[in-house]
């Protein structure tokens, strides 16, 4: 039967009851009672259908093992304020033209929205993420700089691309230090901060280099292996300004100054990282804490495929999103390249020589991950979600017929793509095999790319502004202002 339009209903049906006597007024009753009814049958459908999707997706949430992520420490806000400014004080590069900030900005959602980051020796020091220029004769950094959200909960076991730095159950730490590492590190998080200074394409500089005042940066003389000389370079910077002096005081009291090192330093920095970095509250997480109204009908339909159908979950696992393993899923590869097989990047196998783990990098985890693109450990889709999952599906199709200009979205790389056909085979004859999943339709895609905007934080950019300090105890300028 068709329906007839709701306004002739409502305007005509009062006259023609009355007309048409008790009779007909009747039949007009129950036709009107029928049409209503199939209007609530409807309503009472898309409800069962909510619910159904509910229950699907809470079913595999708890089949797969996901809870909201856990609060992390808390630190005293003296430590914050002082790991703030150190985050953000280009003192701490060997050529005070870099911070931690430059690749990591509040601003760019702990990022630098770069496939690959420009380091230190930039034509424009002070310029963040697009428009910062690379020196002359200056490498981009080999891998895309990481987001930096909820580093400090208890399920992070590893740091960086490659895992260099990770935690054993035992509580020691892993790191291209070794037995070197400095003593009184709290967490895998501090072991991360010690790295990037000692980095000279990253932050330390090289052998010659000029300060921004022309002075000369004796932080570029040290052999590379020479770590702990580093380290005590940088405290003695440190030190020499008052106001880090009076920070350092304050957030240790109980220790002399001069007993201080670069590993109290680095406890500071990963106290700001917690505190201004860490997100529990993505429509994801609501969900996650019992409310069935957070996620969208789509982003509830994404999420069944994420846990079930297109299998993301297989290395997205857990509550981190993240197995925090090593997995070669067919990233074309780009940029310098690292360690001694440049321009090729091998992955974790530079760290333990498996040939298993030939251009295998860590799953990345996923909180906020609609905001932190550049994607892939070197950035190689910039432009589209959509491009990620689909690459997912058929790795070796998405290799093959990579299109730089398309989907890098950092112009000065393009020349830099490894489409050699050696290259292409290296890396097809070492992918994940078990990894791919079932194709999906672009209707499917679609929802998984609701989903994973679920787990972006309400309002985080105008939260994360609350992470920029107005000033730093060095009197650098600060990037990004």
């Amino acid at each position: 039967m068709n329906r007839p339009q709701a306004s002739s209903t409502i305007a005509f049906a009062p006259k023609r009851i009355l007309r048409v006597g008790v009779f007909g007024g009747a039949i007009l009753w129950l036709w009107w009672c029928a049409i209503c009814g199939e209007c609530l049958h409807g309503q009472t459908s898309a409800a069962n259908q909510t619910v159904n999707l509910d229950q699907a997706l809470r079913a595999l949430l708890n089949e797969h093992g996901v809870q909201r992520i856990d609060t992390p420490v808390t630190h005293s806000s003296i430590k914050v304020r002082l790991g703030k400014a150190l985050f953000f004080d280009r003192e701490l590069s060997g050529n005070r033209d870099t911070s931690c900030a430059t690749c990591h900005h509040p601003k760019l959602a702990s990022g630098d929205a770069l496939a690959l980051s420009v380091g230190v020796g930039p034509q424009n020091p002070g310029a963040i993420g697009p428009q910062r220029i690379k020196g002359e004769d200056r490498e981009f950094i080999p891998r895309n700089a990481t987001e930096m959200f909820n580093r400090a909960s208890v399920h992070w076991t590893s740091q960086f691309w490659d895992s260099r730095v990770a935690q054993r159950r035992n509580g020691t730490f892993i790191s291209p230090a070794g037995a070197d590492l400095l003593p009184g590190l709290e967490s895998v998080l501090s072991v991360q901060a010690m790295f990037p200074v000692n980095s000279r394409d990253e932050m330390r500089g090289h052998q010659g280099d000029l300060d921004v005042f022309g002075n000369p940066n004796e932080l570029g003389e040290f052999d590379d292996a020479d770590l702990h000389g580093i380290w005590s370079a940088l405290m003695q910077r440190l030190m020499a300004i008052d106001g880090y002096r009076r920070l350092f005081a304050r957030a240790f009291p109980n220790r002399p100054l001069d007993e201080l090192t670069f590993a109290d330093a680095a406890n500071a920095i990963a106290a700001f990282e917690t505190k201004y970095f860490t997100t529990l509250d993505s429509p994801f997480d609501q969900y996650l804490d019992g409310d069935d109204v957070a996620l969208t009908t789509s982003q509830k339909q994404g999420g069944i495929l994420f846990y079930g159908k297109a299998g993301c979950v297989q290395c997205h696992s857990g509550t981190l999103m993240t197995d925090q393993q090593h997995h070669n899923i067919g990233t074309p590869q780009l940029g310098p390249g690292k360690g001694s097989f440049k321009p090729l990047d091998l992955g974790r196998f530079l760290v333990n020589s498996d040939p298993r783990d030939m251009f295998a990098f860590r799953t990345p985890p996923l909180r906020n991950v609609a905001e932190t693109g550049p994607w892939m450990h070197n950035g190689a889709y910039g432009s589209d979600l959509g491009d990620v999952i689909r690459h997912h599906r058929s790795p070796v199709v998405h290799l093959l017929s990579y299109q730089p200009k398309q989907q890098l979205s950092q112009t000065e790389l393009h020349g830099t793509v490894l489409r050699d056909r050696t290259t292409q085979l290296a890396i097809i004859g070492s992918l994940d095999l078990p990894l791919l999943p079932q194709p999906l339709s672009q209707t499917e895609v679609s929802h998984l790319v609701e989903f994973l905007h679920s787990l972006t934080a309400p309002d985080l950019h105008q939260r994360l502004l609350d992470a920029i300090p107005q000033s730093v105890p060095s009197g650098l300028p600060i990037d990004g202002q």
